[in-house]
């Protein structure tokens, strides 16, 4: 079953049946290529990892991303890569050159989602968090989130997953504060927790810090990269940006070069641009001049 991130509005439906065709044919062929290095006994897939609880509303769907936080041990700290989160509960994500906003599905015993390259990060991981939770809670098709749940609805509960997975509500409380929010405070837990600048305000009115007359205004100011960069230090936040595969693909990929099984050119097309061919190392025989 294939679930898709719910798109932006388009200019015409035409132009949204595209964005969910490519969606789609990238999906298959991430899935496709994950499956060959299955094969090639390169890559080992994780267990798929499920909440083990019923999610039918925001409550519960704000439960089961506490639990995953819990089981990861990430407590109420940044989730330093999500793409490392997605393949720990069994799920390889990759970002792609195609528009839109993300899909997922699973094959057997395989999970894989794709992201779109054309969003900034902070939706990137919004989408992925997102994708994840169809995995976690249930895809969209499960009767784990209502047999008579609309798929608006049971899109605004994984939404509620993604939110409360990325930048948990009692973060706020637990740095001391409280209502009214200071809009530079925001900005922080923004760029702390790399998360879209609507998303840190939904958080912050969820956490009751902030009033919702307040967010309506606020979310019309978005901070400036200058102001995000800057209160992270203008450290570099790579997750989901110059990281296009999980870890353990990317190994695989280069196991499978390094032992001949696949070309240089296959090796950087499965590598979806996170490298180019004179990145790969040299292989044993080329070493030797044979």
């Amino acid at each position: 079953m294939v679930s898709r991130r719910a798109e932006l509005a388009d200019d015409t439906v035409t132009d949204a049946t595209r964005q969910s065709y490519r969606l789609e044919v990238a999906l298959s062929t991430w899935l496709s290529d994950v499956r060959q290095l299955v094969e090639l006994g390169e890559l080992r897939v994780p267990d798929i990892v499920r909440y083990p609880a019923q999610v039918v509303d925001a409550g519960s769907a704000r439960r089961a991303a506490l639990w995953v936080r819990d089981r990861l041990g990430l407590g109420l700290e940044p989730i330093d890569s999500v793409m490392k989160v997605c393949e720990r509960l069994g799920q390889l994500a990759a970002v792609v050159e195609v528009p839109g906003e993300g899909a997922s599905l699973i094959d057997g015993d395989l999970a894989v989602a794709v992201v779109s390259e054309s969003r900034d990060p902070g939706r990137r991981r919004t989408t992925a968090a997102h994708e994840l939770g169809h995995l976690v809670i249930g895809d969209e098709y499960s009767t784990d989130i209502g047999v008579h749940a609309s798929r608006d609805e049971r899109e605004a509960v994984v939404d509620t997953f993604a939110a409360e997975l990325l930048l948990p509500t009692e973060a706020f409380r637990h740095a001391g504060l409280s209502e009214p929010a200071r809009r530079e405070d925001l900005v922080v837990f923004a760029a702390r927790f790399r998360t879209s600048w609507s998303l840190t305000v939904r958080q912050a009115v969820e956490a009751e810090i902030l009033d919702k007359n307040v967010a309506r205004e606020m979310r019309q100011r978005n901070p400036t990269r200058a102001e995000l960069m800057e209160a992270v230090g203008w450290a570099p936040q790579p997750d989901l940006e110059a990281v296009r595969v999980p870890p353990s693909y990317a190994h695989a990929v280069v196991e499978s070069f390094k032992k001949s099984l696949i070309t240089a050119s296959r090796a950087v097309e499965l590598m979806r641009g996170q490298i180019v061919a004179s990145d790969l190392p040299v292989r044993e025989e080329e070493d030797l001049g044979l």
